[in-house]
């Protein structure tokens, strides 16, 4: 007996616990309490008035409704990690919780991007009502899908977004929402304008003029090997850095500090093949940044204002001295330190909303069927696309199902080789593909890999249904 009260006793302390050391919780509480979602709060703390009153009128601030500390009630299940884990099977609440951090953690960033054009690209819609757009519809009910967009013979033909009685308290049309590694195929993007632009000289340039580059393995190699993740940098980094001297995660530190200070400080490169690296997404994003010399913004501009036309702001996550210290607590050889443009503090990681998501494929769409300069740099990719050497086997996947990597995009789709069809596939389920023959597009924004890949994404692809 004595030892089942222990138990109970002991898991309330490390539920406490984990509560205590989840810094978001109390934001959470706040927001929800704040925004009048008295259904997931503690209704025992909330005054009647505050409830009943409208909220930011002179009666509910006099009441001091804005300052009410309350708890929740929702079944939220806290993970060690700061993300969902791969193959959980999180329920609503924790969903809902976790889309709060995730919009929340990346707000202490700073930003290099794009504000919002004054003449947004309008799509024209024709909505589809078929077994596909209701099949799409439900899953969104009971998935952690945020958005799914499907375009196609040059309109919208299925859109949904997660209701509001599930994850839509937190994610409506304008939600800038993290495009997870999608952010490594919208670099790859970015770069084909430098190279128009004039800024490098093409896929085959040697990156042999950006000082930090020297004494690594990455110096005098061609563009290509990077935007194809064959540097032969397999010794020193596979997924994450392999390191035991500070974070494993590449987005932790700059450039300059990974390789002047980091793994691959004197580093020599190995055999060239594909290995998928966070790294060398933010070594390319950064070295366009040196190349574009001061006309950065310029070029963001260019794509995702003038071109893309879109209606929100989008932006890269970029990294400071706050963000450097918070991440570097373990770091034996440097916790925190000065953030300069020059040493790499951008990041591949890029925020956007559903539409502008669309917006921007649609721009590569475009690039393509009109064969413009960058719809030139986008075949060229395609045509020095290399093998992923994958030791597993998993058509149902978006990771796995494509058997080439042009480019930092994804190709070669089980039932679409001969077809010029490029995907963009990120943590949580976020994915965009193009179907560059038939101008198909699919773009999805998920919370967690939950949903059927294979039916919503690749067949509809593939097969228009």
């Amino acid at each position: 007996m004595k030892k089942i009260i222990f138990l109970i006793v002991l898991s309330f302390f490390w539920i406490n616990h984990l509560y205590a050391n989840d810094n978001f919780i109390d934001q959470f509480n706040d927001w929800l309490t704040k925004n009048g979602h008295y259904g997931y709060v503690n209704n025992d703390e909330v005054p009647k008035i505050c409830k009943e009153e409208k909220r930011y009128s002179h009666l509910w601030y006099y009441n001091k409704c804005d300052q009410i500390k309350s708890g929740n009630t929702l079944d939220i299940k806290f993970y060690k990690s700061s993300e969902i884990p791969w193959g959980k099977k999180p329920n609503k609440d924790t969903l809902l919780y976790y889309l709060f951090r995730y919009l929340e953690v990346e707000n202490a960033y700073d930003r290099a991007g794009s504000k919002g054009s004054k003449n947004p690209y309008k799509f024209n819609t024709e909505l589809r009502d078929d077994k596909i757009s209701k099949y799409i519809k439900k899953h969104m009910q009971k998935t952690a899908l945020l958005s799914y967009l499907l375009f196609e013979d040059n309109k919208i033909t299925i859109d949904e977004i997660s209701p509001k009685d599930r994850l839509g308290i937190l994610y409506n049309n304008d939600t800038q929402f993290t495009s997870a590694s999608v952010g490594k195929s919208i670099v790859s993007y970015v770069t084909g304008h430098a190279i128009c632009k004039g800024y490098i000289s093409g896929v085959d340039h040697r990156l042999n003029d950006w000082p930090v580059l020297e004494n690594t393995l990455f110096y005098d190699q061609k563009l290509i090997n990077l935007l194809n993740m064959a540097m032969g940098h397999q010794k020193y980094a596979d997924f994450d850095l392999k390191t035991n001297e500070y974070k494993k995660n590449a987005n932790a530190n700059t450039v300059e500090f990974h390789l002047k200070k980091g793994v691959f400080k004197n580093s020599k490169k190995a055999k060239r093949k594909y290995q998928y690296t966070n790294f060398l997404s933010n070594l390319l994003i950064n070295y366009v940044w040196f190349k574009s010399e001061g006309q950065f913004q310029n070029l963001l501009d260019e794509i995702f204002v003038n071109k893309a036309k879109v209606k929100n702001d989008v932006w890269f996550l970029k990294m400071n001295v706050r963000t450097v210290k918070a991440n570097n607590r373990n770091n034996t050889i440097l916790k925190e330190y000065k953030v300069r443009d020059e040493d790499g503090p951008l990041r591949y990681s890029f925020r956007a909303s559903r539409y502008d998501y669309l917006r921007i494929a649609k721009a590569m769409l475009d690039d393509w069927q009109n064969d413009t300069c960058v719809g030139k740099y986008l075949k060229k990719i395609h045509k020095l696309r290399i093998p992923m050497n994958n030791k597993w086997k998993d058509d149902k996947t978006s990771s796995l199902n494509p058997k080439s990597y042009a480019g930092k995009f994804y190709t070669n789709y089980t039932g679409m080789k001969k077809r010029n069809v490029m995907g963009m596939n990120g943590f949580g389920g976020q994915h965009i593909m193009i179907d560059f023959d038939l101008g198909r597009i699919v773009v999805i924004n998920s919370m967690h890999t939950d949903y059927n890949w294979k039916k919503i994404a690749h067949s509809v692809i593939k097969k228009g249904k």
